[in-house]
C-alpha cells in the first residue's frame, strides 16, 4: 500500500469539486479507489497536522472498488467518487468515537448517525474521524486530548474550533469534504481560518440523531469543502425526516444544488457594531467594508443598521450552553463505557476521579459553570433570565431578516492566532466566536462562512453570511454569486 500511495502522489491531479471527479472519472482517467489513494497519501504526508485521529485506509480502499463497479454498471449513488472525514463527535458504526477525550476511550459507536447513513446510502466513503476540541468545546481545536490541530498555511497558527481537524483536511486536500458540528460557529469559524466554505443550516433541517449533543438547542451537523456546489448537494442529501430525532424539520427537502442562481439582486444588512468593533483585526474590517462597497457597486441595496444586544449575545450563548452541557455530559461517568479511573476506591471516588481524569480543563470548565447556574440560588438569575435575552436576541435579528435578505459580517474578529497566545485566557478565546454565536442563538439561522481575502501574514479571511429560517437555498445562491463574482 505504501508503494501505491507513493505513486499516487506524483501522478493525481487536484481536486476541489465532486464536479471535477466524476467527470475525471467519466472520463476514464482516474478511478474511485485512485481518488482514495491520493487522500491516502496527502493524510499521510500531512500527520504533522494532526487532523485526523484514525484513517480508515483498507475499508475506504475495499469500499471504493465496489464503487467503481457501480460506475461501470450505471448504479452509483449521486455521491460516487466524494471522500469524506468526519468530525469525532458523530456516530459512525462499529468504528471508535471519542469526542476527543480520554472520556470516552475504548468506545465504539453502535449505530451511524442519520446524516452519515444518507452519506453511504449516495455511496460517499467515509476515510476517517477528525481531531476537534473535547466535546465540541473550543474556538480553536487546542482543547483536544490528542493535541491541537495545525493551520495548514502556517504551522504555528490554530485551525480554529471546534471542528478544527475538519477544516483542515478539507484546506490540505486530505479529503474533498467534512461533517462538523456547529453550536456557536463551530463549523464557521475554523472555515474562516483555513480559508474554506464552512455552511451551518438552520436548526432541525438536518437530524441530530448520531451527533454526540452538547448543548441540544444548538447544536447542528453542518459541512466543510472547498466548493459551493458540494455544500448544496451535501445538504441535500443529509437533510430531511427522521423517526429517531423528534425536533428534526418535516419541511420538505428543496433540490438545493439545483437552485444556485440568483434571479434577483437581494438587500443585504450589515450589524453596524460588527465593523465598528474596536476588537476588529484591521485587515478583516477593510475587507468586509471592501465587500460591502463591491455589493453597492453591483447595483446592491447594503445598509447598515443597529444591534444593541450585540454585546448580550456571547453571555448568553454561554449561560445556556454550559447549562445544557452540564445536563448532556452527566452521562459519561465511567461506570458503562469509556475511561474508569483505577485510582477509585468506592463509587463515589469512582465517580469523581473517573470524570475529573477523563474530562480535560475547558470541559470542566464549562460543566462546574452549567451546574452553577442551574443551582437553585441562581436558577433565576441566570439561566431563566439567559431564556429571555435569547428570545430578544431571536426577535431583534427576525425583524431585521424581515426587512432584508441576508445579514453580512465577518465570521470572525480575528484570523488564525498562535497556538498558545490564548489558551491562559479563556475571555480572548470565546471572543473568537462574537459574530458567529448569532446564528445559533437566534433560533438557529442558516449561515455560511466563505473566503473572503487574506491577512498581512497571508492568513484567510471568512465573510459571515445569515439568512432567515430554511432560507438555505437563497443563502446558497447568494454565496455562489459572491464566490464568483469577488473571490
Amino acid at each position: 500500500m505504501n508503494e501505491l500511495l507513493s505513486e499516487q502522489k506524483t501522478k493525481m491531479p487536484t481536486y476541489t469539486s465532486l464536479k471535477q471527479i466524476q467527470t475525471a472519472i467519466s472520463k476514464q482517467e482516474t478511478s474511485v479507489k485512485e481518488v482514495v489513494t491520493h487522500y491516502l497519501s496527502v493524510i499521510e504526508a500531512n500527520k504533522h497536522l494532526n487532523a485526523f485521529l484514525e484513517v480508515y485506509g483498507e475499508e475506504a480502499l475495499a469500499k471504493a472498488e465496489i464503487i467503481d463497479q457501480k460506475i461501470r454498471q450505471g448504479t452509483a449513488g449521486r455521491l460516487a467518487g466524494m471522500v469524506v472525514g468526519l468530525k469525532d463527535v458523530i456516530c459512525y458504526k462499529d468504528h471508535s468515537l471519542q469526542a476527543s477525550s480520554h472520556i470516552l476511550a475504548g468506545f465504539k459507536s453502535q449505530f451511524s448517525a442519520t446524516a452519515v447513513e444518507k452519506l453511504l446510502a449516495e455511496d460517499a466513503i467515509i476515510i476517517g474521524r477528525q481531531n476537534c476540541d473535547e466535546f465540541a468545546m473550543g474556538s480553536s481545536s487546542e482543547n483536544s486530548a490528542f493535541g491541537a490541530v495545525r493551520n495548514a498555511l502556517d504551522n504555528e497558527r490554530v485551525s480554529g474550533g471546534s471542528s478544527g481537524g475538519s477544516a483542515v483536511a478539507v484546506q490540505a486536500g486530505m479529503c474533498l469534504a467534512s461533517l462538523g458540528s456547529d453550536t456557536g460557529g463551530s463549523v464557521r469559524q475554523p472555515a474562516s481560518f483555513c480559508g474554506v466554505i464552512g455552511f451551518k443550516p438552520t436548526y432541525s433541517r438536518v437530524s441530530r440523531h448520531g451527533l454526540i449533543a452538547y448543548a441540544s438547542s444548538f447544536d447542528i451537523i453542518g459541512t466543510l469543502s472547498k466548493d459551493i456546489e458540494d455544500t448544496a448537494l451535501l445538504l441535500e442529501v443529509i437533510s430531511g425526516e427522521d423517526d429517531f430525532d423528534s425536533t428534526v424539520s418535516t419541511k420538505p427537502v428543496l433540490p438545493y444544488s439545483q437552485l444556485l442562481d440568483m434571479d434577483s439582486k437581494p438587500k443585504i444588512a450589515y450589524l453596524r457594531e460588527t465593523v465598528e468593533n474596536e476588537g476588529l483585526q484591521p485587515e478583516v474590517k477593510a475587507s468586509i467594508l471592501q465587500t460591502i462597497e463591491k455589493l453597492r457597486s453591483e447595483g446592491h441595496t447594503v445598509e447598515a443598521v443597529d444591534f444593541p444586544l450585540l454585546e448580550y449575545i456571547l453571555p448568553t450563548y454561554y449561560i445556556l450552553t454550559t447549562a445544557e452541557a452540564s445536563t448532556n455530559l452527566s452521562r459519561f461517568d465511567g461506570v458503562r463505557y469509556g475511561y474508569r479511573s483505577k485510582n477509585a476506591t468506592d463509587l463515589e471516588s469512582m465517580y469523581k476521579r473517573s470524570r475529573s481524569e477523563g474530562f480535560g480543563i475547558e470541559v470542566q470548565r464549562r460543566i462546574i459553570l452549567g451546574t452553577f447556574v442551574l443551582s437553585s440560588s441562581y436558577y433565576d438569575a441566570y439561566f431563566t433570565k439567559a431564556q429571555k435575552v435569547r428570545r430578544l436576541i431571536t426577535n431583534k435579528t427576525k425583524e431585521i431578516l424581515a426587512q432584508y435578505d441576508f445579514i453580512i459580517s465577518p465570521t470572525a474578529p480575528m484570523t488564525a492566532f498562535k497556538i498558545g497566545e490564548n489558551s491562559g485566557n479563556p475571555l480572548a478565546m470565546y471572543l473568537a466566536d462574537i459574530f458567529s454565536v448569532q446564528a445559533n442563538v437566534a433560533g438557529g439561522l442558516p449561515a455560511i462562512s466563505i473566503p473572503n481575502g487574506f491577512d498581512a501574514q497571508g492568513m484567510p479571511i471568512g465573510l459571515q453570511i445569515m439568512a432567515n429560517s430554511f432560507e438555505e437555498a437563497k443563502l446558497l445562491a447568494f454565496s455562489k454569486y459572491l464566490l464568483d463574482k469577488f473571490v
